[in-house]
């Protein structure tokens, strides 16, 4: 018979009593984990206690799913894993989360306190380890410490810029017992981040509007994070200033709207990238201004006054020389900005010049007969879903396509690894997509190198009856690397063609999932149109034509207004 753990506010409880009744306390819905010896009290005390506990086949494909849940249900994810390799296993993840900004709270087994720093069996300093890439990370050494630190660490993870922040519990605290105190409220003097902006700032900014000739918003997932997509759109159009999206910001404002411009970037469109180079006044909201952004630094928005708002002081000023700096919730910002009286931007000019690129140098690509367009793939797919499924992505040339391509009008349907850049990320994070929201159809799209870096998460669309579509852009290679070694290394392509790979279908199909290979844009549309919104999860194994490459492009080194394939 199950027993509940008790809910009074003292109680005598074992460490991994605590940890459960802590989790219930902060309303956690689901946990991603893999057991291991210093967890087993924690795993005894969850089969005592539930919670909805996803096993992932490996700990690297627990924290991606995790990722995958924050990114879409804006919730932390939860983690939980054994020390020594356990931990490690998770580190990918962490970084990644740290990168782009996920409320994680990942929980680690440690051995016992007695032996730490002997190199006992499974032993690994995660705290060491863990330090740079984590918002903050603790070890509990006193079980009453438990209650305030698991309070704590989920504060901390989603306040502010969200991130990760793991918490290091030895076993003998797990299964020690003792009289905790719940409930004592968080109380952390030197974490106080600024959400309201400075007023005196946004004036500046409204007046430097109001006499702009050349403005554009540059919107980042610091916008998706704060919930301030209604408020970007209402800035947008009662300023009058047109809107480009970095790579994770997709989705924030409507890619149909006359104002949106596309993303920016390496791979981002020439109308975006020309915006950025030409304007006078940028306002960058929640975006933090990284090098596959910005091209050469020294030709970034060279005539530009720069706006920046953001919730992270650090990231004011790091890369881009800032004049009016708005430390704040992007939400509290933008909305202050629509409550100043002011007239909206005079650049009509301005427009018409922007939307004569957007007519004259669209996203383009070639005509495939031999197999499939990668990048017609993507809008077919994208006119099949009408644009509203969730759709998240590994990292290489199948994700910049879908960024390209899949355009988004709702926010939170994006999830993909953008700083850290994580092959095997995409299918694990749809996994926690679709248990985030299990009634969006969800599509992983990824590639054949990728996937085989988490393909045994498989299993969990059969066990948990997820009806995930897995699109496998298969063209035989790691394709971005194939084309950075096609355009920079002389064609030497050296370890990036994968020529020998297995049978994808009767992959899918060991794991008790459909699968399905198709080889012609036919075959694909006839397929895609059978299974992409019934309830089954499938593996549609798709032969793109292996020498396309992702155009537009940023060469490294050069700046936005340098790039190349901006026609065919």
């Amino acid at each position: 018979m199950k027993v509940n753990v008790k809910a009074d506010p003292e109680s005598r409880l074992s460490g991994a009593e605590t940890l459960i009744h802590a989790l219930k306390q902060e309303s956690v819905e689901v946990v991603f984990g893999y057991p291991g010896g210093a967890v087993l009290p924690i795993y005894d005390a969850l089969y005592q206690n539930p919670i909805k506990h996803v096993l992932a086949r490996h700990e690297q494909g627990a924290i991606h799913a995790a990722e995958g849940y924050a990114r879409v249900s804006g919730k932390p994810g939860v983690v939980i894993a054994t020390s020594g390799p356990g931990a490690t296993n998770l580190v990918t993840g962490i970084a990644d989360a740290m990168m782009d900004s996920l409320p994680l709270v990942v929980f680690t087994g440690q051995v016992a306190s007695g032996v730490i720093g002997t190199d006992a069996f499974q032993e690994a300093d995660v705290m060491g380890i863990t330090m740079p890439i984590t918002k903050h990370n603790y070890q509990v050494r006193d079980l009453q410490d438990l209650p305030r630190i698991v309070k704590e660490a989920f504060h901390i993870a989603t306040t502010g810029r969200p991130g990760p922040v793991l918490v290091d519990i030895p076993k003998d605290v797990s299964t020690t017992s003792a009289v905790v105190t719940f409930d004592e409220p968080v109380h952390l003097p030197g974490f106080q981040p600024t959400v309201h902006p400075n007023v005196l700032q946004i004036k500046k900014l409204n007046e430097a509007i109001e006499t702009a000739k050349k403005p554009v918003i540059l919107a980042g997932a610091g916008v998706l994070h704060a919930k301030a997509s209604k408020q970007l759109l209402a800035v947008a159009e009662t300023k009058n200033i047109p809107v480009v999206h970095t790579l994770l910001g997709l989705g924030g404002f409507p890619a149909s709207h006359p104002l949106f411009l596309g993303m920016g970037g390496m791979h981002g469109c020439y109308a975006a990238n020309m915006s950025l180079y030409e304007c006078d006044l940028l306002i960058s909201v929640g975006a933090r201004f990284d090098d596959r952004l910005t091209g050469n630094l020294q030709t970034f928005a060279p005539n530009a006054k720069v706006a920046h708002i953001d919730i992270d002081p650090a990231e004011i000023g790091k890369n881009v020389t800032t004049h009016i700096p708005i430390v704040g919730d992007a939400k509290e910002a933008l909305q202050k900005l629509l409550e100043e009286n002011g007239s909206s931007s005079s650049c009509e000019e301005w427009l018409v010049h922007l939307d004569q690129y957007k007519q004259e140098y669209p996203y383009w690509h070639n005509e495939v007969k031999e197999s499939i367009s990668p990048q017609g793939l993507l809008e077919m797919i994208h006119t099949m879903t009408k644009g509203e499924s969730i759709v998240t992505t590994d990292v290489g040339q199948h994700q910049m396509w879908a960024a390209q391509y899949y355009t988004f009008n709702d926010p939170h349907n994006w999830v993909t690894s953008g700083g850290l850049g994580t092959m095997g990320f995409g299918f694990p994070a749809a996994i926690g997509a679709q248990l985030a929201q299990p009634d969006k159809n969800v599509i992983a799209m990824v590639g054949d190198g990728g996937f085989q870096m988490t393909s045994q998460e498989l299993i969990l669309l059969n066990e948990l009856n997820l009806p995930i579509k897995v699109v496998l852009v298969n063209n035989g290679a790691l394709g971005m690397v194939r084309q950075w070694q096609e355009t920079f290394y002389e064609k030497r392509y050296s370890q990036s063609l994968l020529s020998v790979q297995p049978d994808f279908v009767k992959l899918a199909e060991s794991y008790g999932v459909r699968g399905f290979k198709v080889t012609s844009t036919e075959e694909a549309r006839t397929i895609f149109s059978k299974v992409l919104h019934d309830s089954e999860p499938a593996v549609i194994d798709c032969r793109v034509c292996p020498s396309e490459n992702v155009y537009p492009m940023v060469a490294p080194g050069t700046g936005l207004h340098e790039m190349i394939g901006v026609k065919p």
